[in-house]
């Protein structure tokens, strides 16, 4: 009876276990990587995403709102790699943009970005963050952008784009979101309100599945280059290569250099003779045998 309740005992022991690592494996590669369903605010969330300073290149399908800042790695990666097939899918990508407040004291922030996100909510000048995304960080100065820090309606903007993160993350934790960036919000075929904070790649297949996105799209067929023939008037064929004489056997063409006479413009025709000659007689042979 002892040894029934070691064994049975042991036994619970490794179904727990068993039960432990499963439910470890399922979270960690799979479940902390899917979109919440937005179940509380969805009303408040979506006047944010409505009243914000969005961008768009354009497209007439269900809004995708990539909200993040300009220096997210994470951020560039997934325009980068997931906007054309969004887009494939027939989807508006909406891009919005903050400038990151100080923190303990730092800026996180420069003045040629405060200005430039001022800029884009003002405007939702497209043209103006192809130009922005595509030179380094480093290398931007806003040149022709006014100011925002010496500006009080500018530095407005960039105070309400840093508000409206604290509110949209405010109201996405009440739905058991931890927000990191990019956060992307979209509504699926049902039409619920999801959200995905996306930093890392294994919860974008989430998203291309709701709105039925590809997983990849195949490169162009690149063009091979080539020369086309010269089209000849009348549509008359190219012309052959003309059909020169043999040369006659003991003459060698000159070689460059030697002080020949031109030849004339009417060569004289080889001789031939009159009668071909006569064909040689077949013949027998003794068979030989090799030792």
């Amino acid at each position: 009876m002892r040894r029934f309740f070691v064994w049975s005992a042991l036994a619970a022991l490794v179904g727990l276990l068993i039960a432990g690592g499963g439910y470890w494996a399922y979270w960690t590669y799979y479940a902390r990587f899917q979109p919440v369903t937005v179940s509380r605010d969805q009303e408040s969330i979506q006047t944010l995403l409505d009243e914000a300073g969005w961008i768009s290149a354009g497209g007439g399908g269900s809004p995708v709102y990539i909200v993040g800042y300009r220096d997210s790695a994470a951020m560039q990666r997934y325009e980068r790699e997931e906007v054309p097939k969004l887009k494939a899918a027939g989807a508006e990508v909406r891009i919005i943009l903050f400038a990151r407040p100080d923190r303990e004291g730092a800026q996180q922030s420069t003045a040629a970005e405060r200005a430039t996100v001022a800029e884009l909510w003002l405007t939702r000048d497209w043209s103006l963050y192809e130009r922005w995304t595509a030179t380094p960080t480093a290398s931007w100065t806003a040149a022709g952008i006014p100011a925002a820090d010496d500006n009080l309606a500018r530095s407005a903007v960039v105070d309400a784009g840093q508000k409206f993160v604290i509110d949209l993350t405010g109201y996405l934790r009440n739905s058991g979101l931890q927000p990191r960036y990019p956060l992307i919000l979209w509504r699926d075929q049902q039409g619920y309100l999801k959200a995905c904070a996306c930093s890392d790649p294994r919860s974008w297949v989430f998203i291309r599945d709701d709105l039925g996105a590809p997983d990849r799209i195949d490169a162009d067929v690149p063009v091979e280059l080539g020369l086309e023939p010269e089209p000849q008037p009348d549509g008359a064929p190219p012309l052959d290569y003309p059909d020169l004489p043999p040369i006659p056997e003991g003459e060698t063409a000159p070689e460059a250099g030697d002080d020949a006479s031109p030849p004339s413009a009417n060569p004289p025709a080889p001789k031939r003779p009159t009668t071909p000659p006569p064909a040689p007689k077949a013949q027998r042979q003794d068979d030989t045998t090799f030792y």
